[in-house]
């Protein structure tokens, strides 16, 4: 196991990822934010799906995935068809227009990547992107997986303020 110091550093060189995120919303295109841009992403991936699940694979609450979903249907890259198990659901599918879109996106990333890691060797590309997968899997659903602190440790960690319940805010009617 890795002593102290080792993850002391693996967090401070993690604060990179922040660094990264940045400069890849900064390729967007203006009309194609990063909360669009994941969702599109996402329904590549993953195929036709409910809101529902939309949201859980965003990691956010219903009614910022439906921004975001009003935000691409609204630019034809989605539809949103009737649930044939369930008239009541909707499922999202891209458009070919959508399609398009992501593979822009994919494009403008692709060569974000290429011109930043120039330097680097393929075998180190794949070795990050090994690494960056079992960091993924390691931390699963960290949400719902409470981190459990030897007893020192969680002395240590007691919060020195009140935890803020997270809330949700809807932007006022006009």
């Amino acid at each position: 196991m890795a002593e102290r110091a080792q993850y002391e550093e693996l967090a401070r060189q993690l604060s990179a990822v922040g660094a990264v995120k940045r400069d890849m919303g900064r390729i967007l295109p203006p009309d194609c934010p990063a909360g669009s841009a994941a969702a599109l992403t996402l329904l590549g991936r993953h195929g036709d799906m409910r809101m529902s699940r939309l949201a859980e694979l965003l990691a956010v609450d219903m009614s910022v995935t439906s921004r975001h979903v009003a935000h691409v249907a609204a630019r034809g890259w989605i539809e949103r068809l009737p649930d044939p198990a369930d008239r009541r659901s909707r499922i999202l599918r891209l458009t070919p227009a959508g399609v398009d879109q992501l593979d822009e996106l994919s494009r403008r990333t692709t060569h974000l990547f290429a011109e930043r890691l120039s330097d680097w060797t393929d075998d180190e590309v794949g070795q990050l992107i090994r690494l960056m997968g079992r960091l993924r899997d390691s931390f699963g659903d960290c949400r719902s997986t409470p981190v459990r602190l030897p007893a020192p440790m969680a002395e240590q960690a007691a919060p020195a303020a009140p935890v803020l319940q997270e809330t949700t805010r809807t932007p006022a009617s006009t």
